[in-house]
């Protein structure tokens, strides 16, 4: 969860927001709706603990073709062009790391060295990204407890209005930043007692985000006048200089680097797996399913689709894509667990039934909708890559698997 999104959107929506406040109550409400999502994921993993996130939820609960077009946002928007993003914000933060070497070139070789150790073995990649993530945690909350204790006076004066649509669009931005909130059920049948681990993996992964989001970004837009940061990518960088000067400036753009390189990290670990799913169900050419061991052939897939982008992809709008699609394949998602626990009744255990899942997705559309306003250019490319998985499924699925793929009480 703790990628480039976080390092690099604060600086934009100081521009929107005009206010450091306006800009950590967005994060709040993106860590809240992410905690609404999270209970509605964990109830969907107890009742279907296999892998494949969205794809393997919407495939049994809804229909084959809404499974295929979750299956298709991911490849497509999920990981892939994430993994863009992040392998770029990578190379800026760590230009001064290496040499000045150009940031597209760093991100490429960033890319292929996860994809080669992911691809070697699961055991040894899963304990790589453990240990690279605990060190990664370790700092930042280092880094937060010196910024917090160094921060100038803070102004307490009355925000600037600001349009209710400005604020959803900026929801758009942080819940980029949230979105591996979900990550653990790509890998569900892989975890140890996944009716217990995953619930309680999502829950508590996305509350200690949100603790560390809302201490980097009260450190990030109080560190100097709104003014010095507004429309600044590297955010991070630039507040720790204005808090410490060049040299934690330089420590700072290191912390960061590592922080993407992990992200980088889990979702060429995590992404894959949804692919071998949808060969293992027809949905995609066989040879991307892995029975045993990692799924060579879909993780060298998903780098292939990563590389181009990274080489071809504006990064602001990328962000405003990223957010928008993912949030309609979210909400469909947990429309998915509405229906199911409706079908199945009080068999079907839902944490906070029905206000958590119906908060999520009123939520996530009312923010789906002003974007659309806000953003519409950025929107249309986002329903465009749905019509187009759709057409994709019709041609080359639909008309052979018509009926829903409902999932039995045996199943699981």
């Amino acid at each position: 969860m703790i990628g480039t999104g976080v390092f690099t959107t604060s600086g934009f929506l100081l521009a929107d927001l005009h206010s450091p406040w306006l800009v950590l109550a967005a994060w709040a409400v993106g860590g809240m709706l992410a905690a609404l999502g999270a209970l509605s994921y964990g109830a969907l993993a107890r009742r279907i603990p296999e892998s494949g996130g969205e794809y393997t939820f919407l495939s049994q609960t809804l229909h084959p073709a809404a499974g295929f077009l979750a299956g298709w946002v991911s490849l497509l928007v999920g990981f892939s062009a994430p993994l863009a993003a992040a392998a770029i914000g990578f190379g800026e933060y760590a230009r001064p790391w290496l040499g000045g070497l150009p940031p597209r070139l760093a991100g490429t070789l960033l890319i292929l060295i996860c994809a080669l150790l992911h691809a070697a073995h699961v055991r040894r990649g899963a304990h790589a990204q453990n240990w690279t993530v605990l060190i990664k945690v370790l700092l930042i909350a280092a880094f937060i407890g010196f910024g917090l204790g160094h921060l100038p006076e803070v102004e307490r004066g009355e925000p600037a209005p600001v349009a209710v649509s400005s604020f959803a669009v900026s929801l758009v931005w942080v819940s980029f930043s949230y979105s591996g909130w979900n990550a653990a059920v790509y890998i569900g049948g892989e975890i140890r007692h996944p009716e217990r681990n995953l619930p309680r993996a999502l829950l508590l992964g996305t509350g200690i985000v949100t603790l560390v989001y809302l201490g980097l970004n009260a450190t990030f837009v109080f560190a100097a006048p709104p003014e010095a940061l507004a429309g600044k990518l590297d955010i991070g960088r630039a507040a720790a200089e204005a808090l410490g000067g060049p040299t934690l400036g330089l420590a700072v753009s290191g912390l960061v680097a590592l922080a993407l390189l992990t992200s980088v990290s889990s979702m060429t670990m995590a992404g894959p797996r949804v692919y071998a799913r949808m060969a293992l169900s027809g949905h995609l050419p066989r040879r991307f399913s892995a029975l045993q061991g990692p799924p060579r052939a879909a993780i060298a897939l998903q780098t292939f689709i990563a590389l181009v982008l990274l080489w071809s992809a504006a990064y602001e709008q990328l962000l405003t894509f990223i957010g928008f699609t993912l949030g309609l394949a979210a909400a469909a998602t947990v429309m998915g667990l509405i229906v199911l626990r409706r079908r199945e009744g009080r068999q079907l255990t839902a944490s906070g039934w029905p206000w958590v899942p119906w908060l999520f997705v009123l939520g996530t559309l009312a923010i789906t909708g002003f974007t659309i306003f806000r953003r519409p250019w950025e929107s249309a490319a986002g329903l465009a890559t749905l019509v187009i998985g759709w057409l994709v499924w019709r041609m080359t699925v639909g008309s052979q698997q018509a009926k829903p793929g409902r999932i039995s009480g045996g199943e699981c």
